[in-house]
């Protein structure tokens, strides 16, 4: 369990999982952002809003007061907004990790960082190679995301629980994201046996575009609420893979990777991606 947890960017998801972390007593929280008097806010609201708090939760504008963090949740960058893809934000969001990652690590070294920011799997590459730290102590958190939307749609689709439904998908954290129906299944049974072709393509394709169509309705960058739930509450399926995100692949077991899953490197060049 980590003792102190580092939450950059007190934005939607920031803020949702701050507020978490600090309700379950899983860290002490650090929440920092570049605006001033904005962490500050969110944290003494957060602490007035759990009353039976008990562990610290601290708003800042200086990074130096994230220093000896065992985790490090990256959330910084500028919110997609409708009509636009993870791969507009690329160079303005790379600069931002770029200003943080190296004090981050300074202040931190044996922190294990975990990137939010889009688009998730370049950025998380970026931040890997900032930080010179091994790549099992990089990753970023997209897939588990991912296989609960699918999840989700195909438990509508059949009336049933999501709690019966595993889920796989493929790929990285965007539009070419390959969700697997032939090995995503209920109690078992493939979704290929329970629901025809043709709706299972219109739920696949909702699945790739599941963040485009919040955005769409909320005119701004979505997923705060579920992306905090996953970092905080699935600790089984360790997210998006470190360093050579680019060029990895989720490897099944039990055919279950909404409840774990495991990663394995392909060589360069033939990801897919």
């Amino acid at each position: 369990m980590p003792d102190r947890v580092a939450v950059i960017g007190a934005g939607t998801v920031g803020s949702a999982l701050a507020h978490r972390l600090a309700e379950h007593k899983i860290a002490h929280v650090t929440l920092f952002d570049i605006v001033p008097g904005r962490p500050q806010g969110v944290a003494l609201d957060i602490s007035q809003a759990i009353a039976a708090l008990d562990r610290p939760l601290h708003g800042t504008n200086d990074l130096t007061e994230t220093a000896n963090s065992s985790v490090i949740v990256i959330t910084a960058g500028l919110p997609r907004k409708a009509g636009m893809s993870r791969d507009d934000l690329l160079q303005a969001n790379a600069l931002i990790i770029e200003s943080l990652i190296p004090p981050l690590v300074h202040h931190s070294p044996d922190a294990i960082l975990v990137v939010v920011t889009n688009p998730l799997d370049v950025m998380t590459h970026w931040a890997w190679r900032l930080s010179g730290l091994p790549p099992e102590r990089v990753m970023g958190m997209a897939g588990i995301l991912d296989a609960a939307r699918f999840r989700l749609f195909l438990a509508s689709a059949l009336g049933c629980s999501t709690a019966d439904i595993c889920a796989l998908v493929l790929g990285g954290h965007g539009d070419l994201m390959v969700p697997l129906p032939r090995y995503s299944t209920v109690s078992g049974v493939p979704v290929t046996e329970l629901l025809p072709s043709d709706r299972l393509h219109e739920l696949m394709e909702r699945t790739r575009s599941g963040g485009a169509e919040i955005i769409q309705l909320l005119q701004t960058s979505s997923a705060g609420w579920p992306r905090c739930r996953h970092q905080h509450h699935d600790r089984s399926y360790p997210g998006r893979s470190p360093a050579t995100a680019p060029h990895l692949r989720p490897f099944p077991r039990n055919l279950c990777p909404s409840r774990s899953a495991y990663r394995t490197p392909c060589p360069p060049g033939k990801a897919g991606h």
